[in-house]
């Protein structure tokens, strides 16, 4: 058996589990608040409709039975390589807490585009949100916004100095989900995806790995995340894109969990939102899926 060199920083830092994720999460399903184009975006729309999408789609995730929710500014194209402004922040933060009083029931993350970590502790902060995306956390990658380094060592020193990183309530602290490969994106210089994901997850402490596929929407490569769930059997990993109600048991065995944006919208009046009825339809074919798995089928 091919020994395991111990977790860099373990004594210092206790990263997330699949049992920790599974109690933060339950249904394992992360279903995505994509925010209207924020004060300062190209495309700016009025704050006071953005809110109410928002509200609305986080209303329409919990009422297709989830738990927890993802907020990210996904329109605000062409997005900041790395730190967004002020207002962004600001609204963000605005629409976080008027999410979280109105669906109390719902675990929040943030996500702030394009890699933005140091805003997005700094959202969770002021809100409480459980945990936060980093699109490159480790290693660096070729982006439409160019080249995007990781930051590990400033994310994680940054959530230490808040007291986000669980040490000072006992808990789970707030959670880093990473991206391994992200999309829309090729990692500089390529390396075997075992190796990677070892690094993300033992030298950048990322409390969850997330495997996506090339783009928005696009399907996940099994082959991937087996490769990913061999090298870091104890590490949550999380399907990152083109997850539905179809193909989700194709995952279950593999993935702790799902993010889930564009599966779960439909079209109306020209723009998208969140849909109950699809937001349903896949639980309940992950509930059957695990079902078919306990079962043996």
């Amino acid at each position: 058996m091919k020994c395991q060199p111990p977790p860099v920083g373990a004594i210092l830092c206790a990263m997330w589990n699949r049992d920790t994720f599974a109690a933060v999460c339950d249904p394992p399903v992360i279903g995505m608040v994509h925010l209207g184009p924020l004060p300062g975006s190209p495309a700016a729309a009025p704050i006071a409709d953005v809110v109410g999408w928002a509200l609305a789609d986080a209303g329409a995730l919990a009422e297709g039975g989830l738990t927890a929710v993802m907020i990210e500014n996904f329109h605000d194209v062409p997005f900041y390589p790395d730190r967004v402004p002020p207002v962004t922040v600001a609204a963000m933060a605005m629409i976080v807490a008027g999410i979280q009083r109105r669906q109390r029931s719902l675990t929040v993350g943030i996500n702030v585009l394009r890699n933005d970590a140091e805003a997005a502790l700094g959202i969770a902060a002021v809100t409480g949100a459980a945990y936060i995306r980093v699109n490159v956390h480790a290693g660096a990658a070729v982006t439409d916004q160019g080249l995007i380094q990781g930051e590990a060592h400033r994310t994680l020193r940054l959530r230490r100095d808040l007291g986000l990183d669980g040490e000072a309530s006992g808990g789970a602290g707030v959670g880093i989900l990473a991206d391994l490969r992200v999309k829309h994106a090729r990692s500089l210089g390529q390396r075997p995806l075992a190796d990677s994901a070892r690094d993300l997850r033992l030298r950048g402490l990322a409390d969850a790995i997330i495997v996506s596929g090339e783009a928005t929407g696009a399907p996940t490569d099994l082959q991937e995340l087996a490769t990913v769930r061999e090298a870091l059997p104890d590490c949550p990993l999380i399907v990152g894109s083109g997850v539905c109600p179809e193909n989700i048991a194709d995952y279950a065995a593999l993935a702790d969990g799902f993010i889930v944006g564009t599966a779960i919208q439909e079209n109306d009046d020209g723009r998208r939102r969140v849909s109950v009825a699809q937001t349903g339809r896949l639980i309940a074919a992950l509930r059957a899926a695990r079902t078919d798995q306990r079962s043996g089928r």
